[in-house]
């Protein structure tokens, strides 16, 4: 039997292990907290520190094959285990490249990939003695996920408030929609790409409020955003699930925005909506099994889940059971232990044919839904 480990227990573990116990495969989870969503439900859990050289050796030193489900992990003991005979997803090099924002718009301009303007700045505070045209969004190099380690700066007046560390300066877009392509690469760089997803972004925290797959774009534009995300993931050269963020410009452009090497929220709908989800995909790329198919079953859209304002402690939904009345609805719970506002708690598909139907029902679940602490 296989031996599988994943750096990381949250919720995309969590979701990749209720596909992955359905074939002959033993699962190990690494995690810092005893309280991860994967804990309770892989073959084995360790407590430990998935950024640490040691523990990551330990961990992987005998299994067959390791993956992640978060970027922020330690790719030099991954190195190691590579140099051992594992076979790791995605490859540490590929890793190393999207573990830093800096390293990684460089890879974009190195082949000639389109993305938005940009400057990288190792002193955060020497952008005050820079000439530069607000407003500019502010990433930091490393440690960023779900909208944390990003600032708009409007102008001058926001320095007071940037982000102290090493960061890329990017000129914001012309956005006219936010898009994704979610690739597969297998070991043999076969590459399949699933139909391009529209995303709706909550202002608030600045994280998916929900999508559509597929898109609504026009065919060419589409496509065009298809070929380009493969051309991020040939580059890369390695196996595994990538999500391929962009913004189609109004200007009829297609800029990359970030890329993660792991599967992702834009992807999730693949669960009920594709024949072969990308979390099936995640562990065919582990196993060295051929590619699922990328075809989708019907139109569909996730809506995400977050903890409300004011709200944290024992998460409860309320009016789910208002939702479920609708066709075509699947809740996926993440198991987190504790609410709080603005955290993923879980999302809910939509599936139907009639795009204008999924839009009222996107509504009707943001309207309706809430996760709240229990009193």
């Amino acid at each position: 039997m296989t031996k599988i480990g994943i750096l990381g227990g949250g919720q995309l573990g969590y979701m990749f292990l209720q596909n992955a116990l359905q074939y002959p495969v033993e699962i190990s989870i690494l995690d810092p907290s005893p309280h991860a969503p994967c804990a309770l439900h892989a073959h084995h859990f360790v407590q430990g520190d998935f950024a640490d050289y040691d523990t990551v050796i330990e961990f992987g030193k005998n299994l067959d094959a390791i993956g992640i489900e978060i970027e922020h992990v330690n790719t030099d003991a991954l190195r190691e285990l590579k140099k051992m005979g594992k076979h790791i997803v995605p490859d540490p090099e590929a890793l190393a490249i999207i573990q830093d924002k800096g390293v990684q718009k460089e890879f974009y301009d190195q082949y000639q990939i389109p993305t938005a303007p940009y400057f990288i700045l190792d002193q955060w505070e020497d952008l005050k003695n820079k000439t530069v045209d607000f407003p500019l969004f502010q990433k930091t190099r490393k440690g960023g996920y779900d909208g944390k380690g990003v600032l708009f700066l409007k102008d001058n007046n926001n320095l007071d408030h940037m982000l102290q560390a090493a960061s890329v300066f990017e000129q914001p877009a012309n956005v006219q929609k936010e898009i994704a392509v979610i690739v597969v690469a297998d070991h043999m760089h076969n590459i399949v790409t699933y139909p391009c997803v529209e995303l709706v972004f909550n202002e608030e925290y600045n994280l998916l409020d929900y999508l559509l797959m597929p898109s609504s774009l026009p065919n060419e534009i589409a496509q065009k955003a298809e070929n380009i995300a493969k051309d991020v993931v040939r580059n890369l050269k390695s196996a595994g699930v990538f999500a391929v963020e962009m913004f189609w410009t109004k200007e009829n452009e297609i800029w990359v925005n970030e890329t993660a090497c792991r599967v992702h929220n834009s992807g999730h709908s693949t669960i009920e909506a594709a024949k072969s989800s990308q979390f099936d995909q995640m562990l065919r790329t582990l196993l060295k099994l051929p590619l699922g198919s990328t075809e989708l079953l019907t139109t569909s859209a996730l809506v995400n889940l977050i903890g409300a304002e004011g709200e944290s402690g024992e998460a409860q939904i309320e009016n789910i059971e208002e939702v479920l009345k609708l066709s075509g609805t699947f809740l996926h719970w993440y198991a987190k232990s504790e609410t709080r506002p603005g955290r993923k708690m879980g999302h809910i598909t939509l599936l139907h044919e009639d795009i204008d139907q999924l839009k009222e029902n996107i509504a009707l679940v943001n309207k309706t839904i809430k996760i709240i602490a229990k009193k």
